[in-house]
C-alpha cells in the first residue's frame, strides 16, 4: 500500500483523457467537459463543478475521476441541478480545504458528516434530495444515494483516508477500478472486463476464457454484466 502523502498525489495524478473517462463514467464527452471546464450558454458563464476554476486540461486526474462518480449518480438517478452540486462541492472544498472533497473520507465518516448538512442548506437542495439527514437522536445519517456511493469507494488507511479504489458495479461485485492497476481500467483480478466481453462476444465460451486467465465463472459473468450494463446505458 503507498503511504498517505503519496495517495494524495493520487488524487491530482492525470488518469484519463475526457473520451477515456466519459466511457467508463458512462456520460457523454462534452457533459463531462461541461462538468470539469464549465462553458458559456445563452450569453452566461457557467463554472466548472469539478475543478475550482477550468484549467484547460483535457485530462482527467483520479479525483476528478471519483467526484464525476458521485455527479454522475445525483444529475442522472436524481435529477439534481448542476448548479446546485456546484455550491455542493464548493462548500465541501473551501470547508475542508482540498480540491476534491467528495474524494476525502472526511465527510463521509465521523463528526464530519456535519458538513453535508451544512454543504446542502448552502446548495438549497431540496429535502429529497439530500445526502444525509440529522434525525432527533442528533446523529447524522446518510441517504441511499450518498451510502450507494460510499459503498462503492475504498479508502486507503493513512490518515488522510482518499479513495484509492472504485467498485462501479457494488460493493459485492469484483469489478474494480483501481488506478494502480490497468491505467485505471475496470478489472476483474486484474483483467479489463473488456478484454474478457470481447473474448466471449467473438466467440469464446465463458468457461475457456476463465480457464485461460485463471478466473472463477463468476467473476467472468460478472464482467460479462458489467460490460453489458455499460453499453446499455451508452445505447
Amino acid at each position: 500500500m503507498i503511504n498517505g502523502v503519496d495517495n494524495l498525489k493520487l488524487l491530482d495524478r492525470p488518469l484519463y483523457d475526457e473520451t477515456l473517462a466519459a466511457s467508463i463514467l458512462n456520460v457523454s464527452k462534452s457533459t463531462l467537459h461541461w462538468w470539469l471546464e464549465g462553458g458559456n450558454q445563452r450569453g452566461r458563464r457557467y463554472e466548472p463543478v469539478l475543478r475550482s476554476n477550468p484549467t484547460g486540461s483535457r485530462d482527467v486526474t483520479w479525483g476528478e475521476f471519483v467526484e464525476a462518480r458521485y455527479l454522475m449518480a445525483y444529475r442522472r438517478d436524481l435529477g439534481v441541478k448542476l448548479g446546485s452540486l456546484r455550491r455542493f462541492i464548493g462548500y465541501l472544498r473551501e470547508e475542508l480545504g482540498v480540491p476534491y472533497p467528495l474524494a476525502h473520507a472526511q465527510p463521509w465518516v465521523g463528526a464530519n458528516r456535519r458538513l453535508l448538512v451544512n454543504a446542502q442548506l448552502q446548495a438549497d437542495l431540496d429535502l429529497e434530495l439530500w445526502a444525509c439527514y440529522e434525525p432527533v437522536s442528533g446523529t447524522v445519517l446518510l441517504t441511499e444515494p450518498a451510502q450507494s456511493f460510499l459503498e462503492r469507494v475504498e479508502f486507503d488507511e493513512s490518515n488522510n483516508q482518499v479513495v484509492v479504489k472504485l467498485r462501479p458495479a457494488g460493493p459485492t461485485s469484483p469489478v474494480v477500478i483501481d488506478p494502480e492497476h490497468r491505467f485505471g481500467s475496470p478489472t476483474v483480478s486484474g483483467i479489463p472486463t473488456e478484454t474478457l466481453d470481447e473474448m466471449v462476444r467473438e466467440g469464446d465460451s465463458i468457461e475457456s476464457v476463465a480457464d485461460g486467465y485463471a478466473l472463477s465463472l463468476d467473476d467472468v459473468v460478472a464482467a460479462l454484466d458489467y460490460e453489458r450494463v455499460r453499453r446499455s446505458l451508452a445505447a
